[in-house]
């Protein structure tokens, strides 16, 4: 049996996708109460070891999918990994086509290298966010960093040598503007970190809210730089983001590897099991990599920190606290694990703009807890304006396909 994608333009598997991606909305919004939670009501505020605590526990990624697959396919975790592997193999040694009969040898140097530099792209915007998040409102931080896509066609239009588009470009100048709107006008509110003593607060209280969105901005410019990383050195070309009824988000038209996949996908009804992982499996495996890297080496700073006073290194003080923490490295990882699952069926541009809906949900979870001062005319026209813009960039995008 072939080695094929478990997610298939099916009534049922859609029916599925909607329900995953619903779950993985979802899980974004429980991480960032708790995350909020954990930091300003049961005042642990560690953010640098809850990061090294959530992003370890990517590493499960990978064996959770491949538990998945060997219970609803007849593939085994012995053929999938070896389909991985020769598909990494291949990859990263620059060949055009996957064939068993090609001699190679792993790319042990490569490999380390991809994964030591994904690890630190995807680290920095990171343990912003850890810190923005303790500063300013969640709906301010949610919008601010779901701008990344913006940025991340900015950046493609430089690397890849694109044409800029006045429709895009309008896009992403409204996008800006509500950004500002979101920023300079939520920023004036009492973020919910005004309720611990101030002696514990590392900036005023009317510096913090706006110092934590710039913060979430840098974060989210410099995740926008990981995204077209990942599609210029991690993709590859077979994958969905690459072929031409995809035009991704994150990275926009490259048209050489659709030239690519129209001469190979078409002459060939079916793949190997080494050349065509299931859909999610191949950036499954990265996560999962990009986890076990921060669980080896992120550790280290933690004295370092500890002993320069800068974060002091404590356990959590009762079972609330560490089962909160539980629940942010559990809905990380939900969260990673139906983005990719989504993102492998639908594409990132529906991915993305889909993602939009965690403002919507954070914005009413916020209400929900009684953060109403959070919700400011400013904030709700700005958080408006982004969802247009990326409507405008969906709505663009859809017309291609």
């Amino acid at each position: 049996m072939l080695c094929t994608s478990i997610w298939t333009q099916s009534s049922r598997d859609n029916k599925l996708a909607i329900f995953v991606f619903t779950m993985t909305l979802f899980a974004f919004v429980v991480e960032s109460q708790l995350t909020q939670y954990v930091q300003t009501k049961l005042n642990y505020r560690h953010p640098f070891f809850l990061f090294w605590i959530v992003h370890s526990s990517f590493i499960i990624s990978l064996p959770c999918h491949l538990f998945y697959l060997t219970f609803t396919t007849s593939n085994t975790v012995p053929r999938l990994w070896k389909g991985l592997v020769q598909t990494i193999e291949h990859h990263l040694n620059g060949l055009d086509e996957c064939s068993s009969s090609a001699s190679t040898r792993f790319p042990a140097k490569k490999f380390l290298y991809l994964m030591l530099t994904l690890t630190a792209a995807i680290t920095m915007p990171a343990l912003l966010w850890f810190a923005a998040i303790e500063m300013a409102s969640v709906t301010d931080v949610t919008a601010i960093w779901n701008t990344n896509a913006f940025f991340a066609y900015l950046i493609s239009v430089k690397v890849f040598g694109l044409k800029w588009e006045a429709r895009k470009l309008g896009a992403v100048i409204l996008a800006t503007l509500g950004v500002l709107a979101v920023v300079y006008g939520g920023s004036t509110v009492s973020s919910p970190s005004d309720t611990v003593e101030a002696a514990t607060i590392p900036f005023p209280k009317k510096t913090g809210p706006l110092v934590g969105d710039i913060l979430t901005f840098v974060a989210s410019v410099g995740y926008a730089g990981y995204q077209v990383y990942y599609k210029k050195s991690v993709s590859l070309p077979s994958d969905p983001e690459f072929s031409e009824d995809y035009r991704p988000v994150s990275a926009f038209e490259d048209p050489e590897h659709d030239v690519v996949n129209n001469s190979t996908d078409s002459n060939e009804p079916e793949e190997s099991p080494s050349c065509s992982p299931p859909f999610g499996l191949y950036s499954n495996f990265w996560t999962s990599a990009i986890g076990a890297c921060t669980f080896a080496i992120l550790w280290i700073p933690l004295p370092i920190l500890h002993w320069s006073g800068i974060e002091t290194f404590a356990l959590p003080a009762n079972s609330l606290t560490v089962g909160a923490i539980a629940g942010i490295a559990l809905s990380g990882s939900i969260f990673n694990a139906g983005f990719m699952i989504t993102l492998a069926l639908w594409g990132p541009i529906i991915t993305s703009v889909g993602g939009l809906l965690t403002i919507v949900l954070v914005f009413f979870s916020d209400i929900l807890l009684g953060a109403t001062e959070s919700l400011t005319i400013w904030g709700v026209a700005g958080s408006a304006t982004i969802v247009v813009a990326f409507g405008v960039l969906a709505y663009d995008m859809l017309q291609l396909r």
